[in-house]
């Protein structure tokens, strides 16, 4: 393609933590220009309960980082180049959802509710849902039902019916109120398009197959079933979709109301949004045979295969396969660790708690921010053997292989010589091994595995766990050049609904970034590893006879 002018995109990534707005050129993928902003609310731990799982996020704190990261992104742009923004994508946590009125609107924005946590986006990693987890299984496998066929097997505390339903079950004057519901990715598109009421607005391919059992064959699961587990689930399906797209789909243009709050041009495209992880892995140019691990506070492992190689199979343990989730065309899947790098600073709250009496300053700040690193720099020079300790990374539940959030961490071989870099490693080998036990579960399945990309912040600032992956999966790992990957595949979808190239392949062609480091396997470590791992698995075994005394 030649370049005839300068033309730019906005992917608009909303993490766990912040707002990330990324302005791409088109022609080249050149990352002009980034915005970062925290959500205010969520940074001061407002509406959440961590004792009890409770994560949830205001959806003013959306709105307002969405604002001030684009805005300043926008202010390393010329007035031309501002003029030259042709589209933009979001990408968001998932599933991240809210109960809505009949204008789609997210109660939270109601005053009546404007304190009350349920009333907001739960967050992917609330798992207060538990027990209606276990309801939605237990009544699929009663009735024969083939609704979790593409999801793995079991549904998820995770995700959205689970969370629904726990609202509903405990707070009824929020349940009475709600009229549907919508999940993130889905309403900060419909917002910015002018179309949020829920039986209209555009609903995500990604978000629905993987998160909410919808299925071209079923769409989703029946009246019948829904009101068997509250009747009020079953009253809201009429004000919910039957229809989904996927992210290469146009869902508007840019309204003049939110152009002048976000300094954008009027009617400028705005594609059909996804889940963070999918839009990271066509961000680090994802082909079939290429696993993309997004590493941060958790993980999530895609894959892409073509309908003919997997034919009818139904992938068991895993968090769904969706035709067209991740690249059109293709089928996507989904794994993933339900804590990675939340482990290691759970570790480090666990040595900081002497510091809890130590009022707040610079001092205390920077032996907080030391420790982390004086840790990382210890266990790295620790050498593993068949007697170090091993721990199991369940800390916040178990997402893959067979999701169960009642399982819980362990660390074994502990003794009274036993020092803080020592269990730090072994932490961070147990995500390894975690990570292992997804990988040989696809690939036992016949999903091809050739190589790992991987993306996120653990893969950019943790040389010592990337090798660590590297080690036990005895696999080499790629880490993606750009900062700001699942941004990036979500510029790529914004320049195919712009009309700029006919699909997200062609998009990946011009825009896509290159790897910037490897990490190799070692040998020798990887023979020790491969002894450590048979007692990760044996440590799983017993933890899970611990969970059932315990139910």
């Amino acid at each position: 393609m030649i370049e005839s002018d300068k033309k730019y995109v906005i992917g608009i990534d909303f993490g766990t933590d912040s707002c990330r707005a990324l302005i791409v050129n088109v022609y080249n993928g050149d990352e002009v220009a980034v915005g970062v902003s925290f959500y205010s609310r969520w940074k001061e731990g407002l509406y959440c309960d961590v004792r009890n799982n409770q994560y949830r996020q205001h959806p003013l704190d959306y709105i307002e980082s969405m604002e001030e990261a684009i805005h300043a992104a926008l202010s390393d742009l010329a007035g031309e180049e501002i003029a030259s923004i042709c589209g933009l994508c979001f990408d968001t946590t998932g599933s991240t959802p809210a109960l809505v009125d009949c204008d789609g609107i997210p109660l939270a924005l109601n005053p009546a509710f404007v304190e009350d946590p349920d009333a907001m986006f739960i967050l992917w990693k609330d798992h207060t849902a538990v027990h209606e987890a276990k309801q939605i299984n237990t009544l699929i496998k009663e009735r024969h039902l083939d609704y979790l066929i593409y999801e793995g097997g079991t549904y998820s505390s995770e995700w959205v019916w689970s969370k629904v339903l726990h609202v509903l079950q405990t707070n009824p004057k929020v349940g009475d109120a709600a009229y549907s519901w919508v999940e993130h990715c889905d309403w900060m598109t419909g917002l910015v398009v002018g179309n949020t009421v829920p039986e209209k607005m555009y609903r995500s391919r990604c978000a629905a197959g993987h998160k909410a059992m919808w299925h071209e064959q079923w769409s989703l699961p029946s009246e019948k079933f829904l009101s068997e587990l509250h009747p009020k689930l079953g009253a809201m399906l009429p004000h919910l979709y039957t229809k989904t797209y996927t992210s290469d789909t146009k869902a508007g243009v840019l309204t003049a109301e939110w152009a002048d709050k976000l300094g954008l041009p009027e009617g400028i495209a705005v594609a059909v949004g996804a889940i963070d992880a999918h839009m990271g892995a066509v961000g680090a140019s994802i082909t079939p045979g290429v696993l993309v691990r997004i590493i941060g506070t958790s993980t999530c492992d895609i894959l892409v295969a073509d309908k003919k190689e997997i034919e009818d199979r139904c992938i068991e343990g895993i968090c769904g396969q969706v035709d067209g989730s991740v690249i059109p065309g293709l089928v996507g899947f989904e794994a993933g660790q339900s804590a990675f790098g939340d482990i290691y600073a759970w570790f480090k709250e666990v040595l900081a708690w002497g510091l809890k009496s130590v009022p707040d300053g610079e001092m205390k700040q920077k032996i907080l921010d030391g420790m982390l690193v004086e840790l990382t720099r210890e266990a790295e020079a620790i050498e593993p053997t068949h007697r170090s300790i091993v721990a199991l990374d369940w800390l916040n539940g178990r997402r893959t292989p067979d999701a169960d959030q009642n399982v819980t961490g362990a660390i074994a071989g502990l003794t009274l010589g036993s020092h803080a870099p020592e269990i730090f490693r072994a932490l961070v080998e147990a995500t390894a091994f975690g990570s292992r036990c997804i990988v040989e579960h696809m690939k036992e399945q016949g999903l091809r595995i050739d190589s790992v990309h991987a993306i996120g912040g653990i893969s950019k600032k943790a040389p010592f766990v990337m090798q660590t992956l590297a080690d036990v999966l005895n696999m080499p790992i790629r880490v993606v050049r750009s900062e700001q990957t699942c941004a990036l595949g979500a510029a790529m979808f914004a320049a195919v609904a712009a009309g700029i190239y006919p699909d997200v392949s062609e998009a990946i062609q011009y825009m896509g970034t290159d790897i910037e480091s490897e990490y190799r396997p070692e040998e020798k470590r990887h023979i020790v590893y491969e002894n450590l791992y048979k007692k990760y698995l044996e440590l799983a075994k017993l933890s899970e006879n611990i969970k059932s005394i315990h139910d």
